[in-house]
């Protein structure tokens, strides 16, 4: 899992970094040693679809799980701001054009492996309860083969969308874990960021190439990662919705900061909430919460402490309280 800012962290503009050719992590982790590799095969898991607990159904779960019952306040806000920077649409109709997601689709074909239920088959069951849960699509999957643990969503105009997830975030997460970050992928596509995502990583690649666009591209690169790091957010969300434990999401975004296979079982993730507590404890002061947000604007992704206090946070909260009722009432559970 990998991006921004969480409701007590504030979002300012400021400048970004110069554009670097690499994808939109939904998470994201420092390189793994390669000593520390280990081998990663999922046990087969059930999964049960509980009958709701009434045999009255309301309204609300009649429609089923809505991207809005989970979606965050700063996800909705920066949504409707990006929406409304003119012009928007057609600079992406000139970046997204049919070169592009040709070389985007055959890239990825040619370069990894297409999961199904014949190939890689419990990866495939992990993303179907997935989407199961989350009521929506399950898109096509892929592993590819790549040192640096990570998993990203692209959506392709008139293509069906995929998630591509590296090799070494395989070998660093428990198959729980695993599924977080496609629940978390899954997310980007319930709420409609994948046309979203593909143009911001096409925007900061390859605009600053072309002509007339270099100025345009720094602004609008500002206002994505401002979108971005409030998407990832949400999809946190997503993610505790369908594995059901906020430790499992923690403990994600915490080897993604500092975990490697041969560490995996020292890692509390307790330690690593009190570690958030205390980012939070020394940014309180006014040259801190500078430093935090100077940190934070020139990044596509929260910082992991922040997220992971974000999560636990919702954990506890009465919202998802409610949207876990509505899923036992559609009969979306695990036993």
């Amino acid at each position: 899992m990998a991006a921004s800012p969480a409701c007590a962290p504030v979002l300012v503009s400021g400048p970004t970094l110069p554009p670097q050719p690499v994808p939109f992590r939904c998470y994201r982790a420092q390189k793994p040693s390669s000593a520390s590799s280990t081998s990663w095969r999922p046990r087969r898991r059930r999964f049960v679809l509980v009958a709701a607990a009434s045999t009255r159904t309301s309204p609300a779960a009649a429609r089923g799980l809505d991207a809005d019952d989970f979606r965050h306040p700063l996800d909705k806000q920066n949504t409707l701001l990006l929406r409304a920077i003119p012009g928007l649409n057609d600079i992406g109709k000139a970046l997204l054009g049919p070169v592009s997601e040709q070389v985007m689709v055959l890239q990825n074909i040619g370069t990894s492996v297409l999961v199904s239920p014949n190939q890689l088959p419990d990866l495939h069951q992990l993303l179907a309860e997935a989407a199961t849960l989350l009521n929506t699509e399950a898109p096509d999957l892929y592993i590819r083969q790549n040192p640096v643990p990570n998993a990203y969503t692209l959506a392709i105009n008139g293509k069906k969308p995929f998630i591509v997830v590296h090799t070494s975030l395989v070998e660093l997460l428990t198959p729980k874990e695993l599924q977080a970050v496609l629940a978390h992928e899954l997310g980007h596509l319930k709420c409609d960021h994948g046309v979203w995502l593909t143009f911001a990583n096409i925007l900061t690649m390859g605009a600053y190439t072309v002509p007339g666009f270099g100025m345009v591209a720094g602004f609008l690169e500002e206002q994505l990662y401002r979108w971005l790091r409030a998407a990832e957010l949400t999809c946190d969300r997503a993610a505790l919705l369908v594995v059901q434990d906020p430790k499992v999401v923690i403990s994600v975004l915490m080897k993604l900061a500092g975990g490697c296979p041969s560490l995996a079982d020292q890692l509390n993730v307790d330690a690593f909430l009190e570690q958030a507590r205390s980012y939070d404890k020394a940014a309180s002061n006014p040259v801190g919460w500078y430093i935090r947000n100077a940190q934070t604007r020139e990044l596509s992704h929260p910082l992991p402490v922040m997220r992971a206090r974000e999560i636990d946070e919702w954990s506890r909260s009465q919202e998802y309280k409610t949207t876990m009722q509505k899923m036992l009432q559609l009969g979306l559970n695990r036993v």
